[in-house]
């Protein structure tokens, strides 16, 4: 049983110290990523809370920027066809040309959270998946006193002597499309020297993915409808 899942929205926090909130270094980076469109960003804007860097929305909801903020800076994409692979090579090129534009020595975290959707194969509704074949529930929503309209779950796997990264999960239904599974994984990060290699502030954004498409989605696997054994009891 393979699963398809659908990106929706991508982003990576690159944290650094603390920088005055100045436009005009940022104003250069976009004039210098314009003309060689790696990437390109159309718009460049300054707002209280800092520079922006932005393309017009290709559909509702949808969000191409790079915001710089005193502490940090976010690349979003959301509703856009950016593939998780052009994201994660994005996140490294805007941090490399900010790094040398404002010679920050280090990133001191990183933090990148993927959202995807995903349809499991033996329920038509996801909420019919969580309740019953994840959470092998009967009758206990009753004690509520009324149906339940969202089901989810959230877990974090903390960082080990094995494992240095942070992972949070979440798998909750979709309000906007009852058959979709809504999955969020992010993936906290440590810090990045940047006058040595900067490569894995890329690795990262594929690392999330491939905990979203191989742990993540194996996990969902175990309950869908052909694969999920009897439960205790039943």
């Amino acid at each position: 049983m393979a699963y398809d899942p659908r990106t929706v929205a991508l982003s990576a926090d690159l944290f650094h110290p603390p920088l005055p909130l100045d436009p005009r270094p940022v104003q250069a980076l976009h004039n210098e990523m314009f003309v060689a469109r790696t990437p390109a960003y159309t718009s460049f804007n300054v707002t209280p809370q800092g520079p922006v860097l932005s393309n017009p929305p290709v559909a509702p909801n949808s969000v191409s920027q790079v915001a710089f903020r005193e502490d940090r800076v976010q690349i979003r994409e959301e509703v856009t066809s950016l593939t998780v692979e052009d994201f994660a090579a994005r996140v490294g090129e805007v941090g490399q040309k900010l790094a040398t534009a404002r010679s920050i020595p280090v990133y001191v975290g990183q933090v990148v959270t993927l959202r995807s959707l995903v349809n499991p194969q033996g329920y038509d509704d996801a909420r019919q998946y969580l309740k019953e074949g994840m959470f092998r529930f009967e009758d206990e929503p009753e004690t509520f006193g009324r149906p339940a309209n969202l089901f989810g779950l959230r877990m974090v796997f903390p960082a080990s002597e094995d494992e240095t990264t942070t992972f949070g999960l979440r798998i909750e239904s979709f309000a906007q499309d009852p058959r979709s599974l809504f999955v969020e994984v992010q993936g906290t990060f440590g810090p990045v020297l940047t006058q040595r290699d900067l490569s894995p502030l890329s690795e990262r954004v594929l690392e999330t993915y491939r905990f979203l498409t191989t742990r993540a989605l194996s996990f969902i696997k175990r309950f869908d409808a052909s694969n999920r054994g009897p439960g205790p009891g039943r």
